[in-house]
């Protein structure tokens, strides 16, 4: 399995591929300009993960879900950026699965509650990395796939079951 794990975003969205093992492929950042429009920025959002997908063909998309705040024009740019991912998902024929944050740093760190800089560590720690990741968007989509990775065993038993 091929999980590309987002952590969405405007300004910055966080990208991690990660194959069973687990092990990284790539992580990063794609960022865009808040003086732009909004639509040019969702469009460059777009560009950037659908090369991000035809470079690597990853066989699935993880994305965390937009989670509300106190700042609702926060989470209305999230929850545009997380529909140009699932767009890009689907323009390629991916599944795609949605994680709270709760969910990810349950299954990453073991506690819904986790600071971000255990989830960092945990990360580092879980992929055999040096160090954690320098970015915490990054370090958070590759938190995202090892979500999935994780619960994609069990849901392989269900669905068989089924």
């Amino acid at each position: 399995m091929f999980v590309l794990g987002i952590d969405p975003g405007l300004t910055t969205t966080g990208y991690g591929l990660v194959t069973t093992g687990p092990q990284v492929v790539i992580s990063g950042v794609i960022r865009t300009i808040p003086k732009t429009p909004v639509a040019l920025r969702l469009l460059e959002l777009h560009r950037d993960l659908a090369d991000l997908v035809a470079e690597h063909r990853p066989t699935v998309v993880a994305i965390e879900q937009v989670f509300s705040n106190r700042n609702l024009q926060t989470v209305a740019n999230v929850g545009r950026a997380a529909g140009v991912a699932m767009l890009v998902a689907a323009q390629a024929g991916l599944p795609v699965h949605e994680y709270t944050p709760s969910s990810v740093k349950r299954a990453v760190a073991g506690y819904g509650n986790a600071p971000k800089e255990q989830i960092q560590k945990m990360v580092a720690q879980r992929l055999g990395l040096a160090e954690p990741p320098r970015l915490a968007d990054a370090a958070d989509a590759l938190a995202v796939a090892l979500c999935h990775l994780q619960g994609a065993a069990l849901r392989e038993r269900v669905d068989a079951a089924r």
